[in-house]
């Protein structure tokens, strides 16, 4: 899971633009870092970037038609160079979502769940919560463990010790943050998450 590639000193992000990411508060917040950025809307803009973000909100369903009607999925499975998915962005890149009993991109064998509203306190789960991390990991490099992140989500990608490098607590334990080899995803929304949200992005960036 530690096996990543080699730093980037000049890196430019490309936003895959599907119809279902919040691009706007993600592009400001690069702007706000300074790490250039622009919009993959067809299959040969991969090859001008070299990290690419997923973003997303609303239902994974619905978000995981919009990316195969674009014709992108085919490209963003074979991609070997980092990639980030953001809240929806980070389901599609499981398994199976039971947001419209729904099959995802695969790319990392887990399942995105529905919060058990017995158990968790009140579903949507929308605000800050602190987030247990894995130092070791290059996506959390000096950001401190049970740091706070803000999340908007009605489901959540299940823990699983192989591919889990965050993890929060809302009644049950869920992965805050997930990764198989170049791929990562990430339950809360860094754009939103202040200090802490914009110091991943711009390790995101130089991974």
């Amino acid at each position: 899971m530690n096996n990543l590639p080699q730093q980037v000193s000049n890196p430019k992000i490309g936003i895959v633009n599907y119809g279902a990411g919040n691009i706007f508060s993600l592009k400001a917040a690069l702007d706000r870092l300074t790490l250039p950025y622009g919009m993959i809307n067809q299959a040969q803009d991969f090859d001008n970037y070299t990290h690419i973000i997923i973003p997303g909100v609303g239902h994974a369903g619905a978000a995981m038609q919009k990316l195969i009607d674009t014709g992108l999925l085919p490209s963003i499975k074979a991609l070997s160079k980092p990639v980030l998915g953001i809240c929806v962005g980070m389901q599609l890149i499981t398994n199976y979502s039971e947001e419209g009993n729904s099959e995802m991109t695969g790319i990392i064998p887990i399942k995105t769940l529905r919060f058990n509203t017995q158990i968790s306190k009140k579903v949507p789960h929308i605000g800050w919560n602190n987030v247990s991390i894995n130092p070791n990991n290059k996506l959390f490099a000096q950001i401190a463990n049970e740091t706070y992140f803000y999340f908007v989500h009605s489901y959540f990608i299940e823990f699983n010790t192989n591919f889990t490098i965050a993890s929060c607590n809302y009644g049950n334990i869920f992965a805050a943050a997930i990764q198989k080899n170049n791929f990562y995803g990430v339950q809360f929304h860094p754009e939103k998450s202040g200090e802490a949200g914009e110091k991943l992005l711009q390790n995101f960036a130089h991974i």
